[in-house]
């Protein structure tokens, strides 16, 4: 998809393309070793229609390139290659199985005088290897969470099973990656926590007791409110990464629906004649329904250790979710989720309202919200918590940030400098005209602000971070 936006300039029209995907393919160097046998390499390849020859071409310069630069550096092999055009992202996610991912420069098309073919100027700077280079990774990380590794499938049945899994899978994938909306976030790839009291937390832990208690089945369980996380008894990055399917896919599929008024009406429940709001997102839509299938989409955890199979059923009442993992050896009956409906669905209509209530509560008291002069991104690398008040939604298809890209740009690359050092650093640019951007990285934490003060100085930047930091993120930083 093209994204186009129309500038005026000097009285003609200049057209601004964003970044777009140019080819995506997975491919194997030990598979077609010989002459002649380089197409068995390739496992995955988009777009389909792409030459036999030009794909293989392709592939082969890859190829090269990784060989050519593990000859400098043998343990860290190529991650990107820039050309004028496109750059090109590598990523060996497991042995010998390399994902490329080819995206095309955002460029701006000048039109001519006198009937003149248009000049194109590609932005190379544009695209930050950080940013794409994680997306690349989220491809495979998605990928893993509902097929497995490429290894397991391989020994499951082979090159044969591997490439129909990945057709099935990137096939659709793909054309829910948007490149134009990617940014510092996907870098961090972290989970928004909501803000509890403790009483609230824990009748939200007595809740996943109880339920873990009577449902002997269930393996884990994960609890969200408004599309942000409570409690979750995952491994971490099993929970990050199930955590982006849920926000950016499944919810916002569900959430149109709920929107046109068209949500589940308040229903007897027969056992406890409790009324409430519960169904599931995953599953039967229906239980009333005697054609209702009982197929629950299965995912993949633990994949580097123990690797486990799961059933996922995603349950839900007014605005909170519950995630339930079960056993994929155990098969789900009709029965079990008529159990799980009537146990469930009553605790968490109460428990949704609680927390809603209890919320607002504590906005009452925390006082009006007014329009702060600065936006932020805070993330935490040890337990993943991510905030932004510059994002105001952020799903697999848009991104709406309330700043103008090339202060995001700016993000991104601070956000790159300090990848390059352990120690705690502090960085602050002055922008495009009233704009002041700060960085500050202290004990595996980071902070973006963006400052809007036209004439400010650098050391009332500096004070005003510091109140921002002693208000909002107390006993956090400790950077003078």
């Amino acid at each position: 998809m093209l994204m186009i936006s129309p500038r005026m300039a000097a009285g003609m029209q200049e057209k601004q393309y964003t970044p777009s995907l140019l080819n995506f393919f997975i491919y194997n160097p030990k598979f077609g070793p010989r002459e002649g046998e380089e197409e068995k390499k390739i496992l995955f390849y988009h777009p389909s229609e792409v030459e036999k020859n030009e794909k293989i071409r392709n592939v082969g310069l890859c190829e090269a390139i990784v060989q050519f630069t593990r000859t400098f550096c043998p343990s860290k092999p190529a991650k990107s290659l820039h050309t004028q055009k496109n750059r090109q992202f590598f990523f060996e996610p497991e042995d010998n199985f390399w994902i490329v991912m080819v995206v095309r420069n955002p460029m701006v098309e000048k039109p001519n005088k006198e009937g003149k073919p248009p000049t194109i100027e590609y932005q190379e700077e544009e695209i930050l290897d950080t940013v794409y280079g994680a997306v690349l990774q989220q491809c495979y990380s998605m990928y893993k969470l509902f097929n497995g590794t490429f290894g397991r499938a391989m020994e499951a049945g082979g090159v044969e099973l591997l490439t129909q899994k990945l057709e099935k899978f990137f096939y659709r994938y793909l054309q829910t990656l948007h490149l134009h909306s990617c940014d510092l976030l996907d870098v961090f790839a972290g989970i928004s926590f909501f803000p509890l009291d403790k009483m609230t937390y824990l009748k939200i832990q007595s809740f996943v007791n109880r339920v873990e208690e009577s449902l002997r089945l269930i393996k884990y369980t994960a609890f969200l409110y408004n599309d942000q996380l409570i409690w979750s008894g995952l491994e971490q990055e099993d929970m990050r990464i199930l955590y982006k399917y849920l926000t950016t896919s499944l919810f916002p599929r569900h959430s149109e629906p709920e929107l046109a008024g068209r949500d589940s009406p308040l229903r007897p429940e027969v056992a406890g004649n409790l009324l409430h709001y519960g169904r599931f997102l995953t599953g039967p839509s229906n239980l009333k329904d005697p054609e209702a299938k009982f197929r629950f989409p299965r995912i993949f955890v633990n994949t580097g250790d123990s690797y486990e199979e799961l059933h996922l059923i995603v349950y839900k009442a007014m605005s909170a979710a519950v995630c339930f993992m079960i056993s994929a050896s155990v098969e789900l009956s009709r029965e079990f989720c008529e159990q799980l409906d009537s146990l469930v669905g009553p605790q968490l209509t109460l428990l949704a309202s609680d927390i809603c209530e209890q919320y607002n509560i504590n906005r009452r008291i925390s006082g009006p919200e007014k329009e702060p002069q600065f936006k932020f991104i805070y993330f935490n690398h040890m337990n993943l918590a991510e905030k932004s008040t510059i994002h105001m939604r952020k799903t697999a298809s848009v991104s709406l940030t309330s700043v103008h890209p090339d202060l995001m740009k700016i993000l991104g690359d601070i956000n790159c400098d300090f990848a390059r050092v352990d120690e705690d650093e502090e960085i602050i640019v002055k922008a495009m005209t009233d704009y002041w951007v700060v960085g500050k990285k202290s004990d595996q934490r980071e902070l973006y602000v963006i400052l809007n003060q036209k004439n400010a100085n650098l050391i009332e930047v500096n004070e005003e971070v510091k109140r921002l930091c002693a208000t909002q993120f107390n006993n956090i930083f400790f950077l003078d």
